[in-house]
């Protein structure tokens, strides 16, 4: 049901946050790892019809470019 929806929604915000927060750190370690959760919490969440999968893809990307950016 919904609740279903926003637990994994909030899942992916937590997710993207701890990408976000290693990427800014400059924790190239701790943005790798927090970005295999996050594609997989965000993956979960397109197969489940949460997000749709363009909106997922994005995501995942833009991510990718940010942990990518770290030298």
């Amino acid at each position: 049901g919904s609740e279903m929806c926003i637990e994994t929604e909030s899942g992916v915000k937590t997710a993207i946050k701890k990408v976000e927060a290693a990427v800014a750190a400059n924790d190239k370690a701790a943005a790798e790892a927090a970005l295999k959760d996050a594609t997989s919490v965000i993956a979960s969440a397109g197969s489940k019809g949460i997000f749709h999968k363009n909106n997922a893809a994005r995501k995942v990307s833009r991510l990718t470019k940010l942990v990518n950016g770290l030298a």
